[in-house]
């Protein structure tokens, strides 16, 4: 991944054997984050791996993070949060809420599709309301 198209978010790892943060990287077409010193990789959240096998599967987990998101509102540019949860068992769901203007737009669980998933909260936006610009994070 190359720097300047590299971005960072940190967030938590859980799973039964307790919590940690963890930092999660999105850029050139990848996602990665390290869990328990594992480097796990992949081309979206759901498909994360452990780099040589070296590490246990990512199931019975859970990921969550926060990052920034720029809304457009009327030609009026908002800083809004995006919280996302991925859960990763027998299937992934994921499930982003958009906390905008004093409210929180849930996308409901979206399997593991980002984009799917940012659709839904787009739908449910006032007129004239848009996401400025594309996240890195629909890998």
């Amino acid at each position: 991944m190359s720097s300047e198209s590299t971005e960072v978010w940190t967030g938590w790892y859980r799973d039964r054997r307790g919590a940690e943060a963890v930092v999660i990287t999105v850029g050139g077409g990848q996602v990665g984050a390290r869990i328990r010193g594992v480097e796990y990789a992949g081309t979206s959240f759901a498909s994360l791996r452990a780099d040589g096998g070296a590490g246990e599967e990512l199931t019975g987990c859970v990921l969550e993070w926060d990052l920034p998101l720029l809304v457009v509102s009327d030609g009026t540019v908002q800083q809004a949060t995006l919280s996302c949860l991925l859960t990763l068992n027998e299937r992934t769901d994921l499930g982003l809420t958009l906390h905008y203007g004093g409210a929180a737009f849930e996308s409901g669980l979206a399997g593991a599709d980002f984009d799917e998933a940012l659709n839904r909260l787009r739908g449910q936006l006032p007129p004239g309301t848009e996401f400025a610009g594309r996240t890195a994070a629909s890998v």
